[in-house]
């Protein structure tokens, strides 16, 4: 249920608000082009600026929208544990299929203390979890041991998204946990490297933009074509680089704008990008065939 090409999206503001409207057309685009699940309120999703009534709101919306379509992963993780439940709790009542949940963030918690906090949560909900390691954003590293644990002591963590860089760490986490718990790529530059040592796909953020050749090439992979896969991973990889010109979510988003797909509009402390990233971005659009004006 939870594989293949799975985006990380985007949360369209307009005049300081969730643009609802947006986010409708925004997950069209993606069930049209093959996207098999939505994860909103992710980092993508710049969630550390959304009031908790709005993420619950956007969760709500994605849920009305996909109206069962494809999955939604709702993002509901906190460097709280008590205010992760609570999101996941709203969550799991709305109707969403999973949680995904980042390591607590700032707070640094000793690896006992990341067991701790994912089985509180894994106890207090009956929803699907799947553990989120982004130690570069988070500042801690779940080690492979102890997603092992949580995979063993609760029945309802079911995977990871691997955002490590590490194709090693993956490889160990496949090894530990085994081919039922899901391993999912948080770098869209390492899905397909993920893909050959048994991952089941990627949640995305380059998809946001080009939903279907993400897609394209994880179903090519699955339907035994690597060379086809091979050609779409080459073709992905210069967008995919550009996509972190700066912080995610700036260059997708300013991208997006660029499309029309939603209005550019971030909360601060993220900001508009500089003249000379946004160059480069333009040019990467251009080339990729996203954008049909000069990139002056």
């Amino acid at each position: 249920m939870f594989k293949g090409s799975i985006v990380a999206i985007l949360t369209p503001f307009q005049n300081g608000r969730v643009d609802e409207t947006a986010l409708s057309k925004l997950i069209e685009f993606q069930i049209k082009n093959g996207t098999t699940g939505i994860v909103p309120c992710g980092t993508t999703g710049e969630s550390p600026t959304l009031s908790t009534a709005e993420h619950e709101r956007v969760i709500e919306l994605c849920l009305k929208f996909t109206a069962k379509r494809i999955p939604v992963i709702a993002g509901t993780g906190s460097n709280s544990t008590e205010e992760a439940i609570s999101l996941t709790r709203h969550a799991a009542q709305a109707g969403a299929d999973a949680a995904l949940i980042v390591s607590p963030y700032y707070n640094r918690p000793t690896q006992k203390g990341l067991y701790l906090h994912f089985k509180a949560i894994a106890d207090a909900v009956d929803v699907p979890i799947i553990l989120y390691n982004i130690a570069g954003r988070t500042g801690v590293n779940i080690e492979p041991a102890i997603i092992q644990k949580l995979a063993n002591d609760c029945k309802n963590i079911i995977g990871v998204k691997e955002a490590s860089g590490s194709l090693d760490q993956m490889a160990n986490i496949r090894h530990l946990c085994g081919e039922k718990f899901i391993l999912l790529s948080g770098d869209d530059a390492l899905t397909l490297p993920l893909l050959s040592i048994g991952g089941a796909g990627v949640i995305s953020v380059v998809a946001n933009i080009v939903p279907k050749d993400v897609s394209d090439m994880v179903h090519a992979f699955e339907k035994g074509d690597p060379q086809k896969a091979q050609r779409l991973h080459e073709k992905l990889y210069p967008l995919i680089k550009a996509m972190f010109l700066e912080t995610n979510p700036i260059p997708v988003k300013t991208a997006a704008g660029l499309m029309g797909l939603c209005q550019p509009d971030l909360r601060l402390p993220l900001c508009e990008m500089g003249e000379e990233n946004l160059a480069k971005l333009k040019k990467a659009l251009k080339d990729y065939g996203l954008m049909k004006t000069k990139s002056s």
